[in-house]
């Protein structure tokens, strides 16, 4: 079994109207980042709130390290788009509070020297003693993303995090977040509408069909080196050719998944599609990030 795994998932509102989505299914392994990409209203952050524990499915089940979700956990860390820090406390203070509620014997010393670590990996050593007044909104979302690591979580989950951030921060935070998530090992979930951020960070990439009744159409995998960064991923070919699928797919293909439009789709087994390993040449690039 997957690290992760979800069977035959679905949410409902009502009893009337069409499921939100249905028969999701797909897993994780150990390690892997995950990103999912779809189009306002397939249920993305419904899926990632399931996961959470925040909120209960219609149907189906997940299950993460051989056991089933019922509820929230410390073993997944949740990043929302909001930074949701705690206003009257610090930075060294907000961090502190999910350290110790993971760890409650630990000694006030050992607690803070934990804290201060992970804010020194997003680069926050200088504003330990800064409240989130102080803060730009870049650096509120470090802090968010320093608590939701330094609890150590078996597994992230990041909901559009960086969406409310111009793109020379956003850039920032990636390249931050790429480091943590090398330096340790974590398995990330997460949610964006860029499609650029999918390339850079993922390693597989999951497209959902437009709702109501979405599902996963198809799991793209990135086949550039993980190496990758920000400055070096145009000049990889594949870059071009998994771009332009992915925008082919929320542009064109997305409705062609609604409801069961598409004839021998398995929904317990969309297909892998590797688009980086053609061999046809790549298109002319295009510089400008296309968001869905």
């Amino acid at each position: 079994m997957s690290f992760l795994k979800i069977e035959a998932l679905a949410k409902r509102y009502g009893n009337d109207g069409p499921p939100v989505f249905e028969n999701i299914h797909f897993g994780i392994e150990r390690g892997e980042f995950v990103c999912i990409l779809g189009h306002s209203g397939c249920g993305k952050t419904t899926i990632l709130n399931v996961l959470a524990g925040l909120d209960e499915a219609s149907a189906g089940h997940v299950f993460m390290d051989g056991r089933e979700v019922k509820g929230p956990s410390l073993d997944r860390g949740v990043v929302f788009q909001s930074h949701a820090l705690m206003p009257w406390m610090t930075t060294l203070a907000n961090v502190e509070f999910g350290v110790r509620s993971r760890w409650p014997e630990w000694k006030r010393e050992r607690v803070a020297a934990h804290a201060t670590k992970y804010l020194e990996m997003v680069g926050l050593a200088h504003a330990l003693h800064k409240k989130p007044a102080e803060l730009s909104g870049g650096m509120k979302q470090r802090v968010g993303i320093a608590r939701a690591f330094a609890i150590e979580p078996k597994m992230l989950l990041l909901d559009e995090p960086f969406g409310a951030l111009d793109a020379l921060t956003r850039g920032t935070i990636q390249d931050e977040l790429l480091f943590i998530v090398q330096a340790t090992h974590q398995t990330v979930f997460m949610i964006t509408h860029d499609v650029d951020e999918a390339i850079l960070l993922a390693d597989k990439i999951l497209l959902m069909s437009n709702g109501p009744q979405a599902k996963i159409a198809e799991i793209v995998e990135v086949t550039m080196p993980r190496s990758r960064t920000r400055a070096s991923i145009h000049h990889d070919p594949q870059y071009y050719r998994i771009r332009n699928h992915l925008v082919d797919f929320l542009v064109e293909r997305s409705k062609l998944y609604a409801g069961d439009a598409v004839q021998g789709h398995d929904p317990k087994n969309p297909p892998v599609v590797r688009p980086g390993l053609v061999t046809d040449d790549a298109p002319a690039p295009n510089p400008e990030p296309i968001t869905a």
